[in-house]
């Protein structure tokens, strides 16, 4: 086991913020997560030998069997996006900077030592799932694999995405659609364009549709989700003295949990009205808010934390999508995930790890 690697397994749960470094340290970009993951497999046998671990692939879940009559579901991803320069974390009194440090090693040192502390059964029987590739193409998402291989393993009443939500509840999520329209030309030389039909031009009035579309904010159990629709891509040209023959549009169509994937479909096929072709090339579901459920009720309520609607999709969906409520809390500011500057607080992990185990010892 490598220097790095060490540092997960040796490091005191009690210093979440030094747990968090360690995890940081370890690199984990996408695809490259087994290193990690064996850290927190080999950290949760030494430390945690009152659950039982189970590991697939670059997946670990760990689970206590108390015979509880609910089961909760603690989610974290181990990859991060690839580095911007800030790989190395920094450590400066309370806070910490460094890639994934709010998505998501934050909260996968808050999962750690909540694994540590079950050593005192809670009132909830508790599965932890440290699972891979969330932040790439679903293809390779490991929560999905787990459900597809082995879904008893990921069954449970409640599932906490700890995604980094700054405090709040975030409600749901929105789902998502991807939809290509292609416009097909006549290549000609630029010189003699008359004898062509330019492709790119002809996305001038679908771009001009969608440019013009307003998105609606729609409310789901009282909180508003702000749709959007936008151009994510174009393509089009295959040199620069030949009028091209093909040209496509990307659109992202972001939608309220109160849509169907067919009605997001729908809507984006009419904007791309005029296109030769119309593709879908993904389309992910929404998940609903669920605040009526009791155990989301109670965090809500007894525990008084803020609720807003998850503008963007998670895997709370997939929990969802196999009749599991759920929904994101977690350490962390996820408007600067992915940026050179992200940072977690060691208040926001320590607000985090009180909140959850007041839930689970509830």
């Amino acid at each position: 086991m490598s220097v790095l690697s060490r540092a997960v397994v040796t490091t005191g749960a009690d210093d979440l913020l030094a747990l968090t470094e360690a995890l940081v340290a370890t690199p984990s970009v996408s695809l490259k997560e087994a290193m990690l993951a064996s850290s927190v497999e080999a950290r949760l046998r030494q430390r945690a030998p009152h659950l039982v671990v189970t590991r697939t692939g670059s997946n670990v879940v760990a689970r206590s069997d108390h015979g509880r009559a609910r089961r909760v579901i603690l989610a974290g991803h181990l990859d991060t996006v690839p580095p911007k320069g800030n790989e190395t974390p920094r450590r400066e009194g309370d806070v910490l900077w460094g890639l994934g440090t709010a998505d998501m090693k934050g909260g996968l040192a808050v999962m750690l030592r909540l694994a540590e502390e079950l050593a005192e059964a809670a009132t909830h029987d508790v599965t932890l799932v440290f699972y891979a590739a969330e932040e790439i193409a679903d293809e390779h998402n490991g929560l999905r694999a787990l459900f597809a291989d082995d879904p008893d393993l990921v069954a449970g009443d409640l599932a906490i995405c700890l995604e980094p939500t700054d405090g709040w509840l975030e409600a749901g999520c929105q789902a998502t659609v991807h939809v290509r329209g292609v416009v097909n030309g006549a290549a000609a030389h630029t010189a003699r364009p008359w004898m062509g039909r330019n492709a790119v031009h002809g996305l001038a009035p679908i771009l001009a549709r969608i440019a013009a579309y307003e998105a609606p904010v729609v409310e789901v159990d009282g909180l508003g989700y702000q749709e959007s629709l936008q151009v994510v891509g174009i393509d089009g040209g295959q040199a620069r003295n030949v009028v091209p023959d093909r040209a496509s549009v990307l659109v992202n169509h972001r939608c309220a949990p109160s849509r169907s994937l067919d009605d997001a479909i729908a809507e984006t096929r009419a904007l791309l009205a005029g296109a030769d072709e119309i593709i879908v090339e993904g389309a992910s579901p929404a998940a609903p808010p669920n605040l009526g459920h009791p155990l989301i009720a109670q965090l809500v309520g007894d525990l008084g934390l803020p609720v807003r609607p998850k503008l963007g999709w998670t895997d709370v969906a997939r929990f969802s999508a196999h009749g599991i409520p759920a929904l994101n809390y977690g350490p962390g500011d996820a408007e600067l995930a992915h940026t050179a500057d992200e940072v977690v607080t060691g208040a926001s992990l320590v607000r985090c790890h009180d909140t959850l185990r007041r839930l689970l010892w509830a």
